[in-house]
């Protein structure tokens, strides 16, 4: 058994309802698992007392979560030395189109150069459009950005592009991931 502490940030909750899949998905495999929000994160939590860390970030108008890659800086020699992983949540994961997947892996490398840390597994995850939420300037700006992309939307409007198969998967495999490098360390000692 594994622990594995996973921090994100979020702005509108898809990222938060994201880690909290992933983290059934570790604990359903028998892990220990720990899912905090950065924007609430005790300042007396050691990352040492777990085995594997797991980051999650929304992305919001191009950037991920100011606080998101403050705390990686700040952990950044800590998270290197752990089985590691990192997984982002944007509108731009979600899109159906090449130019989707070139515009989130670009802020996934923008975020690496910003904090100096290449984790060692990399998950995109598409995440939610709250047009009914969304403040009259905010929807028109969204809906602009977003009209050749194609979605499906509830009654109230809303597009969730969360593929939850994906999420599971890939918390799956970063569980394998992290169940093989405890053990080569194991076998190493």
């Amino acid at each position: 058994m594994a622990t594995i502490l996973t921090v994100f940030g979020t702005g509108e909750g898809q990222a938060a309802k994201i880690a909290d899949s992933i983290t059934e998905e570790f604990r359903a495999r028998d892990h220990e698992a720990t899912t905090v929000n950065v924007a609430e994160i005790d300042p007396e939590l050691d990352i040492n007392e777990f085995d594997a860390v797991l980051i999650g970030a929304s992305v919001h108008y191009g950037r991920q979560q100011k606080s998101v890659r403050k705390w990686v800086k700040t952990n950044r020699d800590v998270l290197v030395r752990k089985p590691n992983g990192f997984f982002q949540v944007s509108g731009a994961s979600g899109a159906k189109n090449d130019e989707g997947l070139v515009e989130a892996t670009g802020y996934v490398d923008k975020f690496i150069d910003a904090t100096n840390w290449q984790p060692d597994r990399i998950a995109l995850f598409g995440g939610a459009l709250r047009f009914s939420e969304y403040g009259f300037l905010k929807r028109a700006l969204l809906k602009f950005i977003v009209r050749n992309q194609e979605f499906e939307t509830d009654k109230s409007g809303d597009a969730e592009l969360t593929d939850w198969e994906s999420v599971v998967s890939f918390a799956g495999e970063f569980t394998v991931f992290v169940e093989e490098r405890l053990s080569e360390a194991v076998e190493a000692d």
